[in-house]
């Protein structure tokens, strides 16, 4: 594989999944860590994606962003729409962290009269900009990778919680492997979200179908909503109608 080949494979996976390891791309495109390195510094000197410790992460993903640098946007406004049409007046929600969620609070109505917990800073500053919402920010240890609270305080609170709905985007899905992350500290703050909710939504574009990250949050018959931009005709699409209510 050339060099230009794999550097844009790189770029792919870091849109989609928002942060890559140096030893996952390394075992994916068959190549040494030294290789990735040296291409992840490179992509990182162009401006295309930020180097951390270990890997890398999208630009879209790191504040402050720019809205232009948001991967497939109109594709997740397109899927925010869908997850409006779920609210009704007077529900408790459960809002996880991510460019899609914050494309969610960006067209939540104005006059939308709904409390909303969510353990994302970026997602509750948006929604602080609605008068008709009332807006809980649930505490604990800041995430420079994900940009949501993590840790013990954050699941113990979120214990103390039932909410109606609760919305979530995903680094991985599949049918056989259910919803899946490459972050513990996430994997488990995500759980607990699931745990406080009667019903869940994962919110996913279409190109994030049939992926699989290393640790599991639940199976896919846990979630009652699968929202994507995907055409309901779409084969990718195939099976999920089994597991979840697909919109």
């Amino acid at each position: 594989m050339l060099k230009e080949e794999r550097q844009s494979y790189i770029i792919k996976q870091i849109n989609l999944h928002n942060k890559v390891l140096s030893s996952d791309l390394s075992v994916q495109l068959n190549v040494s860590e030294d290789t990735i390195r040296r291409d992840l510094n490179e992509l990182a000197e162009s401006g295309k994606v930020l180097k951390v410790y270990g890997g890398a992460l999208s630009k879209s993903f790191h504040y402050p962003f720019h809205e232009n640098d948001v991967y497939a946007r109109d594709s997740k406004k397109e899927i925010a729409k869908k997850v409006i049409k779920l609210i009704q007046p007077g529900m408790v929600l459960l809002a996880g962290g991510g460019t899609s969620l914050i494309e969610l609070a960006r067209l939540m109505p104005d006059n939308l009269q709904i409390t909303v917990f969510t353990v994302s800073p970026l997602v509750a500053l948006e929604l602080t900009e609605r008068s008709g919402i009332e807006v809980i920010l649930i505490g604990g240890h800041l995430s420079k990778n994900s940009h949501i609270n993590t840790g013990a305080l954050t699941i113990s609170l979120l214990s103390d919680i039932k909410v109606d709905l609760c919305i979530l985007g995903t680094n991985g899905i599949s049918i056989e492997e259910g919803i899946t992350d490459s972050d513990w500290e996430v994997v488990q703050v995500k759980k607990a979200m699931i745990k406080a909710s009667q019903k869940t939504a994962m919110v996913s574009i279409a190109e994030k179908l049939n992926s699989v990250q290393k640790m599991k949050v639940c199976n896919l018959n846990a979630i009652h909503y699968l929202i994507t931009d995907a055409d309901p005709q779409d084969k990718l699409l195939k099976g999920y109608a089994d597991a979840v209510k697909v919109v």
